[in-house]
This record gives C-alpha cells, structure tokens and sequence, in this order.
C-alpha cells in the first residue's frame, strides 16, 4: 500500500471492508462513544424499576428545564397530581410509564450533555495531559495480497490540543475539520503516517 495518504484508496481492495474508513469517521466514532460514555457513566446507577431509581429520575425530570418535555415526549400523559405522587414515591407507575420515565431520563440528559461541550473538551484535555488514542490500521485480509503492508500494527499515541477544535467539529458535523484534525494527528506517527489515514478502529483512552 502506499503512504501518499491512500489518494488510491480501495484501488487493490481495502474499500471490500465496509469496516476501513476514513480517519476523520473513525474520530467522530471515537468522540461520540467518549460522550457517550459520559452520559451513562455520569446518570443514575440504579434501576428505573426501583424505587429509590424511579424517585431519581423523577426528580432529575421535575426539577430541570426541559423536563416536562422530555416525559411529553415520551408519551407521558399524568397529572400533575400523578408526577408529584411518583416523584415521592406515593404512587407506582405502570409498567409501561416507568419505561418512558426511564427514556425522557436518558433523553434529557444527553441532551444536557451535548448542550455543555466544554464538559467532554475538559475530559479530553485532562488539564493539558491531553488523551491516549489507539490506532488500528486496516484490515488488509480483504486487500490484493501483493499491495499488503507488512509492517502496519496497532499504534498509540497522547494527544494533546487539539480536542477543543475536535469537540466543536463534531457538534457542528464539521468532517473537513475533522479530517484537517486527524491528518495533525497522524502527521506524528513516522513517515509512514499516511497509511494510517484510513484504518479499522480508533479508540479513545478517555
């Protein structure tokens, strides 16, 4: 394969792999599971089906903008009466309201999330010691034998500074800036760096 930054990709069969993409995917891949991540990883721990989750969730649903929506959404259709008696516990939803709670919960939060980006720049920037990504080049099993590279391996590198302008690209799906993003990142690796501008996987160390 050639290191010219793949202006051939797919010429001797890397494209027969729907899983190699361009770089810049891969990124926006990789940022969106980080952020996912923080969606869950930062919510309620306990079960929408127990009482002390269902009471976290309808507190989190009643007391924060947006809310009343979020159930509405949802198809969640009580009183207001009937919000306050789950909210204290007074009263058990039906099966079928406690999962909507449990989706408006979810719904709403990721939408907090992504309203914050400073949140998942912090996160990735860790205070200038910036985040671990892990490279995986291509699957080459589906590339004609005599283009294989022999020498492509999992890379990994810190990378620092430029998770302010890739958070920003992602929101707004920016894939221009997110390419200009990857090709800063994999301009550190070695003069081999252009095979690495498609690859399998990117993981994020975050």
């Amino acid at each position: 394969m050639s290191t010219d930054g793949w202006r051939n990709f797919g010429t001797y069969g890397a494209g027969r792999d729907p899983g190699n993409i361009h770089g810049r995917a891969a990124l926006g891949r990789a940022l969106e599971d980080v952020l996912e991540r923080m969606i869950i990883d930062g919510g309620i721990k306990s079960p929408a089906t127990t009482r002390r989750g269902l009471k976290a969730r309808m507190k989190y649903l009643t007391t924060t903008q947006g809310g009343a929506q979020a159930m509405a959404d949802a198809g969640i259709t009580a009183s207001r009466a009937t919000l306050r008696a789950w909210t204290t516990g007074r009263q058990r939803p039906r099966p079928g309201n406690i999962e909507a709670i449990d989706t408006a919960y979810w719904n709403l939060r990721a939408t907090n999330v992504l309203a914050n980006p400073g949140g998942l720049k912090q996160h990735l920037n860790r205070g200038g010691q910036g985040t671990r990504v892990e490279i995986h080049p291509i699957n080459q099993d589906v590339v004609d034998e005599h283009a294989r590279r022999r020498n492509l391996r999992v890379r990994r590198i810190q990378v620092r500074y430029v998770w302010d302008a890739a958070v920003d690209a992602l929101i707004a799906g920016d894939t221009d800036e997110l390419e200009q993003i990857w090709d800063d990142i994999i301009a550190d690796l070695d003069s081999d760096w252009g095979a690495y501008t498609y690859v399998s996987h990117i993981g994020l160390g975050a």
